[in-house]
């Protein structure tokens, strides 16, 4: 397990220290559930020396998935929001990563988790073969280790995410729409980059327990 641990980590970790090239962006991407809830009573609004106040009781709404792309060095994100996450929904994310964020490209280099529905083969189950081939051409994948989402840079971004215009109840999915793609465009007209700095040797010597013994 270590083995396969340390080479995903390793293969990311120098991803991240190539110089950024627009032929080859790189991009990291990840996604996250949101409950959508409603306030069951009116909050009371904020005072002089009192803050809002809001009933610990709420109705569920159903649920929304987040699919979050980051290109940390360029300062560039797009966040799209679906009421779910199967594999026709991460076909059509890749589509849209190719045709529209990164049509000029030759490669894209894209670092994700590992769940089974981020594989190669999800593209084939929804699209003809042509075209799930023609996307696949374009991707380049760099899973993360099992247990290592940390080394995912989109894992920083969705919780920057979370804690900016998420962390309040949101009862629909056109007003999570809208405040993602509000803070989308704040973050982007910033330019907010992710100044990523732990590289492959500090790896070998922070992580040391995690690399197999070797005896020369």
């Amino acid at each position: 397990m270590n083995s396969d641990y340390v080479w995903h980590m390793e293969d990311i970790l120098d991803r991240y220290a190539e110089p950024e090239d627009p032929r080859y962006p790189q991009v990291c991407f990840d996604e996250s559930p949101v409950q959508l809830t409603r306030e069951t009573r009116q909050p009371i609004p904020a005072q002089p020396g009192q803050l809002a106040r809001y009933d610990t009781e709420y109705k569920r709404e159903g649920t929304a998935n987040l699919f979050l792309f980051v290109q940390p060095r360029r300062g560039w994100r797009h966040v799209n929001v679906t009421p779910q996450r199967t594999k026709a929904d991460f076909a059509q994310q890749m589509c849209l990563l190719v045709d529209d964020d990164f049509p000029r490209a030759e490669r894209i280099r894209l670092v994700l988790d590992n769940p089974n529905t981020h594989t190669p083969a999800a593209l084939y189950s929804v699209l003809p073969p042509a075209e799930a081939r023609r996307i696949l051409r374009k991707l380049e994948f760099h899973y993360t280790p099992k247990h290592g989402s940390w080394l995912n840079m989109a894992e920083i971004e969705l919780n920057l995410l979370n804690s900016h215009c998420l962390d309040r109840r949101i009862a629909s999915k056109e007003l999570l729409e809208s405040e993602v793609a509000a803070w989308n465009v704040d973050r982007n007209q910033q330019a907010a980059t992710i100044n990523w700095q732990f590289t492959t040797p500090q790896a070998r010597i922070k992580l040391h327990r995690l690399y197999p013994s070797f005896q020369p």
